[in-house]
């Protein structure tokens, strides 16, 4: 069962879906799990899917649209600011901890590429998520400062930060709003050296396999001066004490960002490898999705 819920974050209402366990009886308590999707993406698509797997396995799995995308409120829209995203995922706990069916004590989150690395993120700060699992995790910051693994020169990024410039300047003097595409918008942007996330993100992100109409696939520009210096890894070995899952694909591009995720990470951890799946196949490919929920669930047990 899904119900169409909200709930604030600050001035923004945020559109949300709860998956409710088969057989639900709201005078029970159920642990409960917040769902991050990734950059670009929507409720309804991937981590939405993972959402009604998990919930038949018991679990109360919230999953919203974040702030300035999808459904949700906030403006400009598509801004992807990585402080907003990990404060999104705080007031979906605030939300959970409203329903007297949640048991607020056993609070886990998961989140899929962009929304992994977010997971990452605020594991650190917030207590009452007491488990936490990463999904192809890519943390924003990392991602943009290196390119799978290969570092950006400061000097190219300070030129990216030099146009972010420009650009503010000149939408405050009336500019029309800039936006950069997380994957390429058309087939005939592909050739041979675009990356297979990217490759495979055109036939999920805009084709019939994963396409929804909420998605736009697009960030505006001058989200760029947000994320460059936004970080996940500096105190994750500190921070982040909970038990930690992170799935990826034994071909996936992005692959090294949960490995120096699990490096850092002092607690209890693991890193489970989907063998032959790629960054985007653990999207949605049934084989690959189902040894990641079946991991998940083992994981989940903690709770």
């Amino acid at each position: 069962m899904i119900k169409s819920v909200n709930f604030k974050n600050r001035a923004n209402t945020l559109a949300a879906n709860l998956h409710l366990p088969e057989g639900f009886d709201e005078n029970k308590k159920y642990p409960a799990l917040v769902g991050i999707h990734p950059a670009g993406g929507v409720k309804e698509q991937t981590i939405g899917l993972y959402a009604e797997k998990l919930s038949k396995h018991g679990y109360v799995v919230l999953v919203y649209d974040s702030s300035y995308q999808g459904a949700s409120e906030g403006e400009p829209r598509l801004l992807e600011d990585p402080a907003v995203r990990v404060e999104d995922a705080r007031c979906a706990a605030d939300f959970l901890a409203t329903l007297p069916y949640v048991d607020t004590e056993r609070m886990g989150v998961y989140g899929i590429c962009a929304g992994g690395g977010y997971t990452l993120s605020v594991a650190q700060t917030e207590r009452r998520f007491k488990a936490v699992v990463a999904v192809s995790g890519t943390p924003m910051g990392e991602a943009v400062r290196s390119q799978f693994g290969v570092e950006v020169p400061v000097s190219e990024l300070i030129k990216s930060l030099e146009m972010v410039a420009y650009q503010r300047t000149a939408q405050a003097n009336g500019a029309e709003l800039m936006y950069v595409p997380f994957v390429p918008e058309k087939f005939e942007d592909i050739n041979e050296q675009t990356p297979d996330m990217l490759r495979e993100g055109y036939d999920y992100y805009r084709t019939p396999r994963g396409h929804h109409p909420n998605s736009m696939g697009r960030f505006l520009f001058t989200s760029i001066d947000k994320m460059t210096t936004f970080s996940v890894f500096d105190y994750l070995g500190d921070f982040l004490t909970q038990p930690l899952l992170l799935i990826a694909g034994s071909k996936a591009d992005t692959r090294i960002f949960s490995e120096q995720a699990y490096n850092l990470a002092k607690g209890e951890k693991e890193l489970f490898i989907v063998e032959g799946a790629t960054h985007i196949a653990l999207y949605d490919v049934p084989e690959y999705v189902e040894q990641a929920v079946n991991k998940m669930v083992e994981f989940f047990k903690v709770l």
